[in-house]
């Protein structure tokens, strides 16, 4: 039976700049026998813009699907915290997925509900809180991403760049310190990527949400994003970490120069 949440009075808990909210350990992930990712390593700290960068294969996806549990990796672990989410089922399992929210690529809202509707669903289901308040809730996180104005319009009647706002709107419902978006920028014109971006800048910056994003959209990782890991298929890891923009104009690796620049790859002679 749904139970009061204080967070949703208090608001997330309150996180020290530069704590460490995520650590993937020594992750090895594959499929069907083929390896993907060997012994990765990062932090995910509160408060940044996080960024998972890569071509096509190098493992951005595989490496989020760990991250919230959905697949198990070969070996290794995803701790928020000190629990770690590899192998944590039941109670445990629940209680470290409330921790993030998660905005996936085509925004995930059901179409016969209004975007207010799909925002105040995850209340509905994981709270006891009175009918008005779960509304006044809903409500704000959707003036949050400037779409107060559109609490009644379905999915179907809004812009791409709407739906993914209200997708972030949702994942932040229950007001989880970590939010997961997975190619927020797919699909959509500078203009409306750039306002995302700038979204995403003022929620970490107003109300100290952490973000980790999935993208190959280069000008929103160095309009919005503080720190990345940049994967490489052949390497099958990691190959830089830092600010994308020191790493553009100065990574020692010409591999990572070139993704960051998007030059193109030379032939062989």
């Amino acid at each position: 039976m749904p139970v009061h949440d204080p967070l949703m009075a208090e608001g997330p808990p309150k996180r020290t700049p530069g704590e460490v909210l995520i650590s993937v350990e020594h992750l090895d992930a594959g499929y069907d026998g083929v390896a993907i990712l060997d012994d990765v390593n990062f932090q995910v700290r509160a408060g940044e813009v996080f960024g998972i960068l890569g071509g096509s294969g190098g493992g951005k996806s595989t490496i989020l699907k760990h991250m919230i549990g959905l697949v198990p990796p070969v070996s290794g672990s995803v701790k928020f915290g000190d629990e770690d989410i590899v192998g944590a089922d039941g109670e445990a399992l629940e209680r470290i997925r409330r921790r993030f929210g998660v905005m996936y690529q085509s925004g995930a809202l059901f179409g016969s509900m209004t975007l207010l509707e799909n925002v105040r669903l995850p209340i509905e289901v994981y709270t006891g809180l009175p009918d008005d308040a779960m509304t006044l809730i809903a409500r704000m996180k959707l003036a949050l991403v400037g779409l107060d104005a559109f609490t009644g319009h379905l999915p179907s009647e809004i812009s791409g760049g709407m739906q993914k706002r209200a997708g972030i709107a949702r994942a932040m419902a229950l007001d989880p310190p970590i939010l997961f978006l997975d190619e927020p920028n797919s699909g959509l014109d500078p203009i409306t990527s750039a306002t995302l971006d700038a979204t995403v800048r003022r929620l970490a910056e107003n109300l100290g949400v952490t973000f980790v994003i999935v993208t190959h959209d280069l000008p929103s990782v160095f309009a919005s994003i503080d720190r990345v890991v940049l994967l490489d298929k052949q390497a099958r890891g990691i190959i830089a970490e830092g600010d994308p923009r020191e790493l553009r104009d100065a990574s020692p690796d010409a591999r990572v120069r070139a993704f960051l620049r998007r030059e193109p790859e030379k032939a062989a002679a």
